[in-house]
């Protein structure tokens, strides 16, 4: 099931990171000129022009999703809401693969954003329901490194058909349309998921939650020949259908303010790097060329930070690992900006990604913990829409300072950025081997 729920969250990544990859051919193709943009082309004072305005309305796209419409899962199900925004998404990416001015590409990456947004609050609720305490921590390192598996595949897909015409088609039509056709893919293995036992729970619908928890209880004794430990007795939570004004009220306020903040500072560092990774080797002295070959590298480290986790995910307090890592993203970029011999900017960008993917997994099972059932998808969806909104200008000042200070400065932007998440960190509760329940009391 883990596996399945994955998949989906695959094409969070590939449509993120397929961006800096198109980008070229997008350009080429005239859609970003002034008279092809449209309104778009008023964002110039806010120093977003050109291809900036297709970065700006897919993490734009991606706010509105998880802010707005990732709270839906909590009203209509995890099920029904996991499967309507891969459909969403796979329609809305290919109308635009289709575009030919940069004003309507703009608009179906928004409308593409939006259902990427939902997928992604819906996993982790659906992740956390589904698995127990003592496995959330693996369930969420093996969840990212099926996702993250997408970063070096839109790499090499990018490489290999840049230039050419396949059916004739422009190569970033093609990387685009490649994702639409794999999510549909997707959407048919997945659809025999079974809905979020818990959610039909809190819902009164125990006979349908009974016969789903009593199928996986039946197929793992059977897959492992054993009997199953009597099930613990834990006090039930609280009725109703929840609204988003709970999470923003005691005793949840404190950790919303906590994980809207972390969210904001920790995507400085995450994709602050990761979209910057050729231009930061360029300005550390590596040649251009040369500097997208490294890129690619560093990109393959994606999913072996979380692989590394899956031996340790639920051995060590989520907090803390959470803290270790981004401890270590702020050192290693300080040494990344001093850095000039080419081996050691590789291997401190793959130390860098590791790390990120570290804490991405264990952050993501975190959030997920902290809220009850009745408003998981709602508040999941608000402290995370602030990272997507934070992604939106964390170029737009990275580049400001790579121009002005040269990589030292946007080394000093991150790393206060991760001082900022680690506080955060510090002061949210433990999670580690707590039932769900327990952890929203």
């Amino acid at each position: 099931m883990v596996i399945l729920l994955s998949l989906g969250g695959i094409f969070e990544f590939y449509d993120l990171f397929f961006t800096g990859y198109v980008a070229p051919g997008m350009i080429h193709s005239g859609l970003f000129k002034p008279e092809s943009l449209g309104f778009f082309a008023a964002l110039g004072p806010l120093k977003v022009a050109g291809f900036g305005t297709f970065v700006f309305s897919t993490f734009i796209g991606l706010w509105v999703g998880a802010l707005v419409f990732g709270q839906i899962a909590d009203r209509f199900g995890r099920r029904m809401i996991f499967t309507w925004s891969l459909i969403w998404y796979i329609v809305c990416t290919a109308i635009m693969a289709f575009q030919t001015t940069g004003l309507l590409l703009n608009l179906w990456r928004f409308a593409a954003g939006i259902g990427i947004g939902i997928e992604l609050v819906t996993i982790d609720t659906y992740i956390s329901e589904l698995i127990p305490s003592g496995e959330r921590g693996r369930a969420y390192a093996v969840n990212q490194v099926i996702t993250f598996s997408a970063v070096p595949v839109v790499a090499f897909l990018a490489y290999i058909l840049k230039d050419t015409q396949p059916l004739g088609l422009d190569y970033w039509r093609v990387v685009i349309l490649i994702g639409s056709i794999g999510a549909a893919v997707v959407w048919f293995l997945r659809r025999n998921i079974p809905e979020s036992p818990r959610w039909l729970a809190h819902h009164g619908r125990l006979a349908e939650a009974e016969r789903i928890v009593a199928d996986i209880e039946r197929r793992v004794a059977a897959e492992k020949g054993i009997t199953l430990a009597t099930p613990q007795k834990i006090q039930p939570e609280k009725g109703g259908a929840g609204s988003l004004v709970e999470a923003l009220r005691p005793p949840y306020l404190k950790r919303t303010v906590i994980l809207s903040i972390f969210n904001m500072a920790q995507v400085i560092g995450f994709y602050g790097f990761a979209a910057w990774v050729p231009t930061l080797l360029v300005s550390r002295g590596v040649h251009v060329t040369a500097s997208l070959a490294y890129a690619f590298v560093i990109a393959l480290a994606n999913p072996f930070g979380p692989m590394l986790g899956v031996w340790f995910a639920d051995k060590i307090e989520r907090k803390t690992q959470i803290i270790l890592s981004l401890l270590t993203m702020g050192i290693v970029i300080v040494l990344f900006s001093q850095a000039s011999s080419t081996p050691l900017l590789i291997a401190l960008g793959v130390l860098f990604t590791l790390a990120a993917n570290v804490m991405s997994y264990a952050y993501h099972g975190y959030q997920a913990e902290l809220y009850p059932t009745r408003i998981r998808a709602r508040a999941i969806g608000f402290v995370y829409s602030w990272s997507r909104l934070a992604a939106a200008f964390a170029g737009l000042v990275i580049g400001i300072l790579l121009h002005g200070y040269g990589v030292q400065g946007v080394a000093a932007f991150i790393g206060v950025s991760m001082l900022v998440a680690i506080a955060m960190t510090l002061l949210g509760p433990r999670t580690q081997g707590l039932a769900l329940e327990k952890i929203s009391r």
